[in-house]
């Protein structure tokens, strides 16, 4: 077994994480056209940061979760499913893309993140 030196990078692999997002915060004070955008952006910045990839593709069921009460009324919280998965075609952005799922869930009481090998 090869130890980690110090300044190494891990590598990355595809993995699947699940997390609850407070959208609440994310959109606070924001005008009401602009709540359900800026609500899908900081998703994507969400993932973004969390699993370490420049391209993000945002399921159309979590967009429609988000959209489900209009441009307005976003929901507070969420829970998204992030799967970080290796690229088929090579566009020069990397060699992995996220793919940012919903997770409908009946309450957000106790939920923490979960971390799972990808399929």
């Amino acid at each position: 077994m090869v130890k980690k030196q110090k300044g190494d990078k891990n590598p990355l692999g595809e993995i699947s994480r699940d997390y609850t997002i407070h959208l609440h915060k994310a959109v606070h004070k924001e005008t009401f056209k602009r709540k359900a955008p800026r609500a899908v952006s900081y998703i994507v910045r969400f993932a973004q940061k969390n699993m370490l990839t420049e391209d993000v593709r945002v399921d159309p069921q979590l967009n429609e979760a988000v959209w489900a009460n209009g441009i307005r009324n976003v929901p507070r919280r969420i829970r998204i499913r992030l799967q970080r998965k290796k690229k088929e075609e090579d566009d020069g952005k990397g060699k992995y893309y996220t793919l940012a799922q919903h997770v409908d869930v009946k309450s957000f009481d106790g939920l923490k993140t979960e971390i799972s090998k990808a399929e």
